[in-house]
């Protein structure tokens, strides 16, 4: 079985293209660029699930082109459309790379100006210039590269220098 934390989001299953099976997939991270994979992992109905592809090209930056292996109708692909594409973290650290920001999620993050946990990365808010770690007890902490002091792969733990007075309620 599949975890969560065998994997990290790279994008959205998007609409058919053609009536052959081949659907459209956005990507959010550049990690066809580093790394080849066999397969993609689609959360369906809650629950992780492989895909192997039997190719895949790019239409854009943002749009890959993906044949899954016995998807072979536009029907088959529509069951697939708005599921959430996965990336296994195993291949991507087979790789010397440097991390991007959708594989940090599932992280622990330390604040390294107290040494405490502050929570766990749920996502990451890349939408505008100022890069926002989303937590799993609701708190927003900015993500920008100076204040990303230490990443650990091994523990799953990114350590950043909160700004002062942001966790304790006077940054307002």
């Amino acid at each position: 079985m599949i975890k969560d934390t065998d994997v990290y989001k790279i994008g959205r299953v998007g609409k058919p293209h053609g009536v052959k099976g081949e659907v459209q997939v956005q990507i959010d991270d550049d990690v066809f660029d580093r790394v080849g994979a066999d397969y993609l992992v689609l959360r369906i109905d809650g629950i992780l699930v492989p895909f192997f592809m039997e190719e895949y090209r790019f239409k854009s930056d943002e749009i890959a082109l993906v044949t899954f292996c016995d998807i072979d109708s536009a029907e088959k692909v529509r069951e697939l459309t708005g599921c959430e594409v996965f990336f296994p973290r195993s291949l991507a650290d087979e790789v010397e790379h440097d991390l991007t920001y959708a594989e940090l999620v599932g992280y622990e993050l330390t604040d390294s100006n107290t040494g405490k946990t502050i929570g766990t990365i749920e996502a990451v808010d890349d939408a505008t210039e100022n890069i926002l770690f989303e937590l799993d007890n609701g708190l927003l902490i900015p993500a920008p590269e100076e204040l990303i002091e230490e990443v650990d792969t091994e523990c799953r733990k990114v350590t950043v220098a909160v700004p002062e007075g942001l966790l304790d309620g006077s940054f307002c």
